[in-house]
This record gives C-alpha cells, structure tokens and sequence, in this order.
C-alpha cells in the first residue's frame, strides 16, 4: 500500500477484551496529539473480544469525529503479533506505533517517544530507573532482553516496549513470530539492515483493570520461536559476510 503522506503517525491499537481501559487508550492518544504538530490517525484491531469493546470503542470513535480512528473487526483471534503486521498495511501513515490497549502506555511516555519522531528510523523506548513494574515482570524482561542480545550480538535496553518504526520497514521486514516477542524479532531483524535507531528512556505503568495475556503456553511458545529465528537469522548474516 503506497503512504498517505499528509499522515504523519498510524498508531495500531490492539484489543482483547479491554473494555475496561480502551477507551482510555484511545483518549490518551487524542490528549498527546492535540500538542503535537503531526497528522495521525488511530487503527483499533479488536481481536475477537467476547466483552463490550467493540461497544466502547464505537464510543470513542463517536466522541472524536474530528480524527480518524478505524475499527477493524477480526471473526477470530490472530494474536498480537500477527494484527500487528496485518494492520500496518492498512496503515496511511510514514511512521507506525504500537499502543497497548490495556492503556500501559502514559501519556507522558507516549509524548517521549512521538517528539522523537524523524529523529532515527526506530525509535525505542526502554523503562531504565523508571521502571515501576513488579519484581517478577522486571526480572522476566531483564532475562529476555539478555537472551536476545546473547543471540542477536545487540546491546539494545528493551524489546518489547510501543516502538515507532517507519511503516515501511514494518511491512517489509516482518517477523516470523506471532506472539509477544514480534517486536524483538522485528528489531534484530532491523539492526542487521543497519536501521537506525534511538533510545529514548520513558516512564511506564501497568494495567489498571483486567490481566494481562502475556504469560500463556502459546506466548512462552511464540517467544521461543522468535529467539530461534532471531539466532539463525544472525548466523545466516554472518555466513554471507564471511
């Protein structure tokens, strides 16, 4: 799909079952971009949900009928990973960023990162001190990120954080994974083009309602998936630089 390009930012909004904190999520990014001198528009993916999201976001969509917010309804549930690379080609957008529907992001974080916007083609964010999250969750992303910086030979703070990448680069380097290590996969695979990048340290929260859908057996299976790939992707570069 050829980019709009009068639109500055696609943000993708995933949803299963949020009806607690999507609109929330929405109104969060419709707060930060009022400041921001960029046009943007709002891609909701509703992954199934058998609450009233789709109820609440069609609220959303009537509350702000000056910016263009779009739900896409799925009959049956893809996964993160792979809405994520679906929806960016729907996107009209140059650049694409993932906001998490259980309304994580800060208004405050997702400012940070916009505001970088041109300033590399990733932008990626990473908690550092800020990190507020409780102990189980910092030392399972501190473990992850040190098996995809062993296997990859980066040295990148965080890999699961709302990156904003250049559409097009979302759509021609997707990852094989379609769980909750897309994003990793998606920037090792990056890096080894010789992306540029920039890390920009945010603040970061946790749900406030429902719980999270990370921690199942088809996302631990997925996350193994995305950290074979990313090691034979990695052998497979330096074999033909050899």
């Amino acid at each position: 799909m050829e980019e709009a390009k009068n639109v500055d930012i696609s943000f993708f909004i995933p949803c299963l079952n949020e009806e607690d904190n999507i609109g929330k999520t929405i109104q969060s990014v419709v707060d930060v971009m009022k400041n921001m001198n960029m046009k943007y528009e709002i891609l909701v993916v509703d992954d199934n949900s058998s609450d009233n999201t789709i109820k609440k976001v069609s609220k959303e969509i009537n509350k702000n009928k000056e910016v263009e917010i779009k739900l896409i309804e799925n009959k049956v549930t893809r996964g993160l990973g792979r809405n994520y690379f679906l929806a960016s080609h729907k996107a009209m957008g140059t650049h694409y960023m993932l906001i998490n529907g259980d309304a994580a992001e800060t208004n405050e974080t997702i400012r940070d990162i916009v505001s970088e916007t041109g300033n590399a083609d990733m932008i990626i964010p990473y908690f550092g001190k800020n990190d507020t999250r409780v102990l189980f969750r910092r030392l399972l992303s501190i473990t992850f990120t040190f098996l995809v910086n062993l296997l990859s030979g980066n040295k990148i703070k965080y890999y699961n954080g709302p990156v904003l990448h250049r559409t097009e680069n979302v759509r021609t380097f997707r990852s094989e994974t379609i769980g909750f290590a897309y994003q990793a996969e998606l920037i090792c695979y990056l890096l080894n083009e010789k992306t540029t990048y920039l890390e920009t340290q945010v603040e970061n929260s946790d749900r406030e309602k429902g719980v999270s859908k990370a921690f199942t057996i088809k996302n631990i299976l997925s996350v193994a998936n995305a950290l074979f790939h990313i090691l034979l992707r990695r052998i497979v570069y330096l074999i033909y630089r050899v």
